[in-house]
């Protein structure tokens, strides 16, 4: 999801089309990535989404403003994107930040209705990283749909604020403000190829024959190294 930095910020902004039709009714659409794309991206952010694992968005922002704390311009963005990333990723936010879905039954009147964001951390909690059955308790009358429809923009969103976050502290780094290991920059989180591949020696021993005590000590005499047909013949008789 985060190849394509336009997408990105499109499905973080819960963008949809409506269609006025010659009945009078309206068709609403919204084009929204595969599932197991969402649930990749929904468990990779889990960390940074609860404010007491140690590499939370919250975290980082703390520790980025004590580092800043003396510098005028990077407090006042720290503490705006304190402010926006409360407001967007709240699983009760305080006032309204995107829609409400309501829903009634007419035969029994029964009714219900849940913001986006509650919707939201039922899909994250009820449906892909844990069952939490009060939270599908509660949405579980809004449907699978209801609830990954919105999802896909709170698991956007929290990507790009973590995406800007990281190009700040860069940013910050560079300017010599931070003073941080070089190393944790070039750490890989991705990776290049599912395809496994190494080269090395092949040995081979009697069956029982104990394996070297660590990655330092040689082989003895009883390991033999297979570089033909022949040779595991002779190390199988």
């Amino acid at each position: 999801m985060a190849s394509d930095w336009d997408v990105l910020v499109a499905l973080a902004g819960a963008k949809f089309s409506v269609s006025v039709l010659a009945n009078g009714e309206a068709r609403f659409r919204q084009e929204l990535p595969p599932e197991e794309l969402v649930e990749s991206a929904a468990a990779r952010i889990r960390p940074i989404l609860l404010e007491k694992d140690p590499c939370s968005h919250w975290k980082a922002l703390a520790g980025l403003g004590y580092f800043c704390r003396s510098m005028p311009h990077e407090t006042a963005w720290v503490k705006e994107a304190r402010a926006e990333w409360q407001a967007r990723t709240a699983a009760a936010p305080a006032r309204e930040t995107g829609y409400r879905v309501m829903i009634g039954d007419t035969a029994t009147g029964h009714t219900a209705d849940l913001g986006d964001q509650e919707l939201a951390w039922a899909w994250i909690y009820g449906d892909v990283v844990h069952h939490d059955t009060d939270r599908r308790r509660e949405a579980d009358p809004f449907g699978l749909s209801e609830r990954f429809r919105a999802a896909v923009p709170l698991v956007a969103w929290s990507m790009v604020g973590t995406i800007e976050l990281l190009n700040y502290i860069r940013a910050l780094q560079a300017d010599g403000v931070l003073g941080l290991r070089p190393d944790v920059f070039d750490q890989k989180v991705v990776l290049e190829t599912t395809t496994w591949e190494a080269t090395g020696r092949v040995f081979a021993a009697p069956v029982d024959t104990p394996a070297p005590a660590d990655a330092l000590t040689p082989y003895d005499k009883r390991w033999i190294v297979i570089s033909s047909a022949a040779d595991l013949r002779r190390a199988a008789g």
